[in-house]
């Protein structure tokens, strides 16, 4: 995990500004890390470039974990990619409900090159409404676990000292 204070005073991160200093950024409690579970994993399914500079922008507005925020990004990554954004396009494929022309998918950057202004709008939705979809159903997932473990300590510690 990086240094709470040298990235404070990085002379690239001061445009933030007060921001840095917000104490959900470093720590974990129930409602950053569930944040942090939303803004990364809705960041790791847009196509875009720089995907951990956005998750670390979008955790600093809504203070959520900085560094969770930024290694869910990791979920896609050169092995994942292709067929996430390939899922993405198929959902948003589905509810454009564009019955036209069926692409015929191949990786390679030929394929991109040339079919890129076809398949762009499916892709950005498809891509938006996974990464909203995924980023509540980890939101939720991580407050429940948390409360549930939270009361689960407290039961077996009330248990203990009767």
């Amino acid at each position: 995990m990086p240094d709470e204070a040298k990235l404070k005073q990085h002379k690239y991160l001061s445009w933030l500004g007060k921001y840095l200093h917000e104490p959900n950024l470093w720590h974990l409690n129930r409602k950053s890390v569930a944040r942090a579970f939303f803004v990364g994993l809705f960041c790791a399914f847009l196509p875009i470039p720089l995907q951990m500079l956005v998750a670390a922008v979008i955790a600093t507005v809504v203070r959520s974990n900085l560094p969770i925020s930024v290694s869910l990004v990791w979920l896609t990554n050169p092995f994942t990619m292709p067929p996430i954004f390939y899922f993405n396009y198929l959902v948003g494929h589905f509810l454009i409900g564009d019955s036209g022309s069926s692409i015929h998918f191949e990786m390679s950057m030929e394929f991109l090159e040339s079919s890129l202004s076809h398949i762009w709008w499916p892709l950005l939705l498809g891509s938006v409404l996974s990464g909203l979809f995924f980023g509540v159903v980890g939101f939720f997932t991580i407050h429940g676990l948390w409360t549930w473990n939270v009361n689960h300590n407290w039961k077996k510690r009330n248990l203990r000292n009767k």
